[in-house]
């Protein structure tokens, strides 16, 4: 008898059998927390963020989901010039997945709603064996870095670990400085401050609002592990959890330079690398290391927690490319500022 052809059936996210997600999520090779349900859930919850989900399935079995949002902005000319969507983690994917499948999923969020200018993975695992397939769908591979830190134990994450990271982490703790793994919502809010501050002044790209924080703050797999000292918050990092396997660090910050021998930021993700390996996970994910052809003091500062360096770069799909354009020179402009 001849095989019967399936042709790969889009999803939406109503449309997405749950326990079927949440098996793709314990099994795909490409699995991260900002691909599962509740982090759809959480974008929802978000006034700045507009989620989009589309799921595949062939055979009437799921095998590809992509997570993502849209960014909104309140004012609407900034809507218009600067709307995008981002898919954090990159798309979730069945080992199994057959480029057809595959090809009529991505196809799908190009051919998504509400007009955004770009739509952008930024990818946490190495999506390399589908290259192919993103680029016949529009997509343009762009090579970005990042650390993957290994915190299957304690004695790993010691081992290592740079010794100037070592030194300043002993020396913060001695002149004061302690971590807080459970803040009260009040201290999140101190955090931000800083948070704020920094993106102001240094990074000079938009930040989420207050909300944002809180809810995470509020959500099962959001984790604020901050620093204080003389009950003053001066860093902390945010972190959100795919139970069991990877803690990704969202933010960090700190009031660095204020103390000859106090380093903030350098304790803040040194005590979250540790917070991973209290939750079981097995890895520590830096969430973004720069491009590799440019000089970025971020990248110094994460290399010296023992992680692995890893290329698993972005996908980009530029929909309307004037926009797109404006949007760069916009960027850089704010960032000479």
């Amino acid at each position: 008898m001849e095989k019967k052809l399936y042709m790969p059936t889009i999803l939406t996210y109503h449309q997405i059998n749950p326990s079927q997600w949440q098996n793709l999520i314990e099994t795909s090779p490409t699995a991260t927390w900002f691909q599962t349900a509740v982090a759809y859930q959480f974008y929802q919850s978000v006034s700045e963020m507009c989620p989009f989900a589309y799921g595949v399935a062939q055979e009437d079995k799921l095998v590809g989901v992509v997570v993502g949002y849209i960014t909104q902005e309140k004012n609407p000319i900034k809507q218009f010039l600067t709307r995008r969507a981002i898919i954090i983690g990159g798309p979730l994917l069945a080992d199994d997945i057959d480029e057809n499948a595959l090809t009529k999923l991505l196809m799908a969020v190009v051919a998504m709603g509400n007009s955004p200018i770009y739509i952008e993975t930024r990818n946490f695992h190495d999506y390399s064996r589908w290259k192919n397939v993103f680029e016949q769908c529009g997509w343009k591979y762009q090579p970005h870095l990042n650390f993957h830190v290994d915190t299957t134990t304690t004695e790993i994450i010691e081992q290592n670990l740079g010794k100037s990271r070592k030194r300043d982490i002993k020396t913060s703790l001695r002149d004061g400085a302690t971590v807080v793994e459970n803040p009260t919502i009040e201290q999140v809010r101190s955090y931000y401050v800083l948070l704020k501050n920094l993106y102001a002044t240094k990074i000079k790209t938009p930040l989420f609002s207050l909300n944002f924080f809180e809810n995470l703050y509020h959500h099962t797999n959001g984790h604020f592990v901050l620093i204080e000292k003389d009950n003053e918050i001066i860093g902390g990092t945010v972190c959100v959890e795919l139970p069991n396997k990877c803690l990704y660090e969202w933010f960090v910050c700190g009031r660095d330079g204020e103390w000859k021998s106090i380093f903030p930021s350098s304790l803040a993700t040194y005590a979250g690398i540790c917070y991973a390996e209290k939750l079981n996970c097995k890895r520590f994910d830096m969430m973004g290391a720069g491009t590799p052809e440019e000089a970025y003091g971020v990248r110094d500062f994460k290399a010296r927690f023992g992680g692995e360096l890893v290329e698993h770069g972005r996908y980009l799909c530029i929909r309307k490319p004037i926009l797109y354009n404006i949007g760069k020179l916009g960027v850089k402009l704010l960032k000479k500022r």
